[in-house]
């Protein structure tokens, strides 16, 4: 399949995401971004398993669709179902599930699929979040141990048609393709990793995802697991129907194994 992508533009200096710019809900000021054609390789296509522990993904099936609109019951009831299955998938010990963003691709949607070739946190991040969830202390005694951030992905209400999500393998990326990307919200901030082109990198992703699945993929892993590189893919699946627009709920997790 072929697909666009929009990658980072390395600088000498820090970039950002500017979100929610004179307090207008959804207005984002972007960094320079460098739109390229990239070939992408689809994984419902071949018998390629991939395992969590080893390549930093898996893709799951035949779970309970996750309800849409998402309300405050429904929240409280998938936190539960996401402890369980990251349990049961990557052997987490504890999980803190602490944000879930719906995305709509439709102009008028507040959260819209993100369009940048990136990785939800840098190191610095990950620290900063780990204090906020936790405080100094306990994230100085999850800093001794194994712990992780952990994303979860999947569709709502209707299969995916456009815009899917798509990975790079982390084996064909280099050190340099990293840069970090500072995000400023009203009222804290943040840092992300984004991604330069590089024509070495494979991409792939499943097509056609349907609402019983999902995608679990490592954003952070104190022992080394590789992070993915990821973005929404500009594409359309053959027979996509222009009144259906992609919808997906995205989850992040703190895990200790």
């Amino acid at each position: 399949m072929n697909a666009s992508v929009n990658y980072h533009v390395k600088k000498p200096f820090i970039q950002a995401f500017e979100f929610d710019v004179d307090g207008i809900d959804g207005n984002l000021v972007s960094p320079e971004l460098f739109t390229t054609d990239v070939s992408v390789y689809d994984l419902r296509e071949s018998q390629t398993n991939t395992v969590f522990n080893v390549h930093g993904i898996t893709f799951l099936e035949n779970l309970s669709p996750v309800a849409y609109p998402f309300s405050a019951r429904v929240e409280q009831a998938y936190n539960r179902e996401i402890e369980k299955l990251l349990s049961m998938q990557i052997n987490a010990k504890n999980v803190l599930v602490f944000d879930h963003t719906i995305r709509i691709d439709d102009e008028s949607a507040s959260r819209r699929p993100a369009r940048n070739v990136h990785n939800d946190y840098s190191e610095k991040g990950i620290q900063q979040r780990l204090i906020d969830l936790l405080g100094e202390q306990k994230a100085a005694e999850y800093n001794e141990g194994h712990f992780g951030f952990v994303n979860i992905w999947r569709p709502v209400e209707d299969t995916i048609m456009s815009s899917p999500l798509g990975f790079i393998c982390p084996d064909s990326m280099n050190d340099e393709d990293w840069m970090t990307i500072a995000l400023k919200y009203p009222d804290r901030q943040g840092e992300i990793l984004g991604v330069a082109a590089n024509r070495q990198h494979r991409w792939f992703y499943k097509s056609k995802m349907q609402v019983d699945e999902a995608i679990v993929f490592n954003i952070y892993d104190s022992k080394g697991l590789p992070h993915l590189a990821h973005s929404a893919l500009d594409m359309k699946e053959e027979g996509a129907p222009d009144n259906i627009v992609r919808k997906s709920i995205e989850s992040r997790m703190l895990v200790k194994y």
